[in-house]
């Protein structure tokens, strides 16, 4: 039996939803590719390297660029990927009527949603203009 057709929604129609309340708050959805994908949930792990890795771009990139977590990218009009970290240039206020669109980094810790991020997303970010994508692979004891 052949897999059943997947209604693709555009981002403005997303957004929408949001807006409308459409998710509870605990609802942890993004959009990617036109598909309501659930995120996975974040452990302590992840929490800590998300926040060393936010206090070290922080510093690299200055005060001329907002570090951003777990917030909405608005990519093309069917993708609104909430990477872990994105680094957007100017300051939080100037995103203040619609989300970024073009990361100038954007970091995904994967702990245990490492296939999605590299199936998914890194194709996303990739043809959203980022030129590079790394896989660096860290272990911690």
């Amino acid at each position: 039996m052949p897999p059943p057709p997947l209604w693709r929604i555009p981002r403005v129609r997303y957004e929408r939803m949001v807006k409308k309340g459409a998710f509870d708050s605990d609802d942890r959805v993004e959009l990617l590719d036109g598909l309501l994908v659930i995120s996975e949930p974040q452990g302590s792990l992840h929490a800590a390297a998300v926040s060393a890795a936010r206090a070290t771009l922080a510093r690299a990139f200055g005060t001329s660029f907002d570090v951003r977590v777990g917030s909405p990218v608005a990519l093309d009009d069917t993708s609104e990927p909430e990477p872990d970290l994105a680094v957007v240039a100017g300051r939080p206020w100037d995103y203040r009527r619609g989300h970024p669109s073009k990361p100038v980094l954007a970091v995904e810790v994967a702990e245990t949603s490492l296939a999605m991020d590299r199936l998914l997303k890194g194709s996303l970010y990739a043809g959203a203009g980022d030129r590079e994508e790394v896989d660096g692979r860290v272990q911690a004891a």
